[in-house]
């Protein structure tokens, strides 16, 4: 009788530590844009600059995207976004989005804020 109400014990424990860990994970709580902006600089940016809350960036000199609202107010990036990212090092590559992909990562951008 013990062990089986263990057993029960065990399986609701871990069922309800997976409901908290869904319920935590930022791709769940964020909206489809935000998701897409996340796809997006996952594909694109991560092998530079660290896309999250805490990792560093594997490239060090590149800035990570939780720290860019500290220098500059995040829908100020919709333009560069738009027209072409020059940056001041050659590892940085130009590039220019979609209008509709510049706002998935500025939503995306946004969820990195406190």
């Amino acid at each position: 009788m013990v062990q089986k109400s263990f057993g029960r014990f065990l399986r609701l424990f871990i069922a309800v530590g997976g409901l908290i860990s869904l319920a935590s994970s930022p791709v769940v709580a964020q909206s489809p844009p935000a998701q897409r902006g996340l796809t997006f600089v996952r594909t694109h940016c991560a092998q530079c600059h660290a896309i999250d809350k805490v990792s560093d960036s594997p490239l060090t000199i590149a800035p990570p995207f939780r720290t860019l609202h500290l220098k500059y107010p995040i829908e100020s990036l919709e333009r560069p976004l738009a027209e072409g990212i020059l940056a001041g090092h050659p590892t940085m590559p130009q590039f220019r989005l979609e209008p509709d992909q510049v706002r998935d990562v500025i939503a995306y951008l946004k969820t990195l804020e406190p």
